[in-house]
This record gives C-alpha cells, sequence and structure tokens, in this order.
C-alpha cells in the first residue's frame, strides 16, 4: 500500500474539482482501486504502487494544464485522465494567452490585464530582476505582487519581501499618530491590499505571523542578504541613488527581483535626487536585468483616469519647452 498527497494550491478548485465534484467523480471512476480524498488544497491517494504513480502523473497534467490555461472541460479533462488501459485521448492545445496570474481566495482568478502586464509576466519569468516603470494606475504594484504570490505557491521561492521607502507627498512620519509600525503601515497600505485578493485572510496572517511574506520600509532592508524569495520594491522613483545600490545589492543568488516606479510622482525632497533614472540607465545593457515601460493604454482604473494621465503628461512637455526657451512663451503670451 502506497499513500501520495497532491497539492492543487496553484489552480482554481472549481476548475479542478468540477460543478457538483463533477470531474472529481471521474477522477474516482477512471481509478476505482484506489482510495482517492480530498483535504482543502490537497488530493491524496492510497493504494498499489503502480495504480498511486498513474493517478498522480495523470493529476500532475491536469494541474499543468490548469495552471496554463485556466479553464478545461469534463471532456478535456477525461482525455487527459485517458481510459482504463491508460490511453491518453488528444489534449487541447493552448487556446489563449497564459494571462492568468494566480487564483486567489473562493476561486478568484487574477489576470494580467494589458499587454504590457502579460509582457511583465513573461520576462519576470526569464530574469532575475524586472524594472517596471509607468504611471499610476498601470497594475505594475498588482501584477508584480500576483507574480510574488504565484511564485511562493509553486514553491519557487521561500517567501516573499515587499518593501518601499517611507516617503509620502509632503507628509512626515512623525506626525502621524501611533507607534514605529502603525507609522509605517499606511505607506504599506497598497501591498495589504493586493495581498488581500490573492490569499484568504487565515493563510496571509500565518504567512505574515511567520514572516513568510515581510512587508517592511526599505530603510530595514539594509545590512541584510535576500535569498530564496520574491522581492518586490515599490514606488522607487522615491528611494535616493545610494538606497537603490544597496536595495540592488541585498539580492541573493535564489532570489528575483521587480522593482516598480512612477518618475512623474517623485515625492523626494527638493534637495533629493530620484535614483530610479540613474539606475534604469546604468543597468540597461545588463543580461538577467530586463525593463518594461507601461503607458496610459495599461491603465485598468476608471476610464478618466487614462485622460488624466494624458493631460499632466502633455502639460509637463509644455512646461518643459518653456523651461528652455522662456522667450517664446513671453512672446505668445504679449501676442
Amino acid at each position: 500500500m502506497t499513500e501520495a498527497i497532491i497539492n492543487i494550491e496553484s489552480v482554481n478548485p472549481i476548475e479542478f474539482f468540477g460543478i457538483n465534484n463533477g470531474k472529481f467523480d471521474l477522477l474516482k471512476k477512471r481509478f476505482p482501486l484506489l482510495k482517492i480524498l480530498s483535504r482543502g488544497s490537497q488530493i491524496k491517494l492510497s493504494g498499489k504502487p503502480e495504480e498511486v504513480s498513474s493517478a498522480r502523473e495523470r493529476i500532475e497534467q491536469v494541474i499543468r494544464y490548469l495552471e496554463r490555461n485556466g479553464h478545461l472541460s469534463e471532456q478535456y479533462f477525461a482525455q487527459i485522465l485517458g481510459d482504463d488501459d491508460g490511453v491518453d485521448g488528444p489534449v487541447p492545445e493552448e487556446a489563449q494567452n497564459n494571462d492568468i496570474l494566480v487564483f486567489g481566495p473562493n476561486g478568484k482568478v487574477i489576470r494580467a490585464k494589458t499587454q504590457n502586464q502579460r509582457l511583465m509576466a513573461t520576462v519576470a519569468e526569464k530574469n532575475d530582476i524586472l524594472f517596471a516603470l509607468g504611471p499610476a494606475g498601470t497594475g505594475k504594484t498588482y501584477t508584480a505582487v500576483a507574480l510574488a504570490v504565484r511564485a511562493l505557491k509553486n514553491k519557487a521561492v521561500r517567501k516573499i519581501i515587499l518593501t518601499r521607502p517611507a516617503v509620502e507627498a509632503g507628509e512626515s512620519l512623525g506626525f502621524l499618530p501611533g507607534d514605529l509600525k502603525e507609522k509605517i503601515d499606511p505607506y504599506l497600505r497598497p501591498l495589504y491590499d493586493a495581498l488581500d485578493d490573492m490569499l484568504p485572510s487565515d493563510k496571509l496572517n500565518y504567512y505574515m505571523a511567520n514572516r513568510i511574506i515581510e512587508i517592511a520600509p526599505l530603510a530595514y532592508m539594509r545590512g541584510r542578504t535576500l535569498d530564496n524569495a520574491f522581492i518586490i520594491l515599490d514606488e522607487a522613483q522615491n528611494a535616493t541613488d545610494l538606497q537603490l545600490k544597496m536595495f540592488l545589492t541585498r539580492i541573493g543568488p535564489s532570489a528575483k527581483a521587480i522593482i516598480t516606479g512612477d518618475m512623474s510622482q517623485v515625492d523626494l525632497p527638493k534637495n533629493q535626487r530620484s535614483g530610479l533614472a540613474k539606475a534604469t540607465r546604468i543597468l540597461r545593457n545588463i543580461e538577467g536585468i530586463a525593463h518594461i515601460q507601461l503607458d496610459e493604454s495599461d491603465v485598468v482604473r476608471h476610464r478618466l483616469v487614462k485622460h488624466i494621465i494624458r493631460a499632466y503628461d502633455t502639460e509637463q512637455v509644455r512646461e518643459e519647452a518653456h523651461l528652455e526657451h522662456p522667450a517664446m512663451g513671453d512672446s505668445r503670451r504679449k501676442a
């Protein structure tokens, strides 16, 4: 008698088990000599070694297909399982882009909604460091967190580290109420919100209590080596040159990092310069470091956000032109 436990956490349980457990019933019918139990996000197989091995192989094929495509009909589910002699039917080709990033609580599907978000997912798989820059609302942070959660669920990393500079528009930590954690938490709220969408509250609490997921200000990264982790530096436009260098040199040999930022929203004091533009420039041609620029076409917030971004970009160009040629602006006003 052999036992095996298979984790199906990386796929939508409704898609795996089927409506009213229709697919699960097909699985039990296909392997009648096995004892097959479902316990939360795990499948337990008990029986003869050759039967357990065969069932496990088929179930893992189903999981891989669902990870790629998100949906699998009962017909194709049965074809992947094969007939009683172990003969496979034709498995369907992938019919859609790999835009499913991860499944959240209650089977919620977290997708890459734009071409650049899908590109982020593809590029992050092939590179250890990714700079993803773009205006507000383009989903760069949300996509990065989804990729980190997926890597954790797939056991590609042991932990997730989310960090951002504790800098906001004109406000000082010292004037906020509460202890240090209470002062810092509002700056990290966007990261908490993304995690809430992707993990059940009890699992998220467990991960954070056991430091499997860490959320901390950038200053707390100094002196550490961040390895076997998926690391996200959010709002990197508010990191100075020295802070960015410090962060990038923390990355261990088995880690991945995504750096997100928006150069149009630098909130540093006037006597400090953002280090993000310099970092993207001098690290442009290093193998293993990739760069993606998101734009207004990637905005997934209210439809008016695209028009707001476009208006501010137009105004910035006009102001920069006036600074370079102030006389032209004066002559137009006189006319």
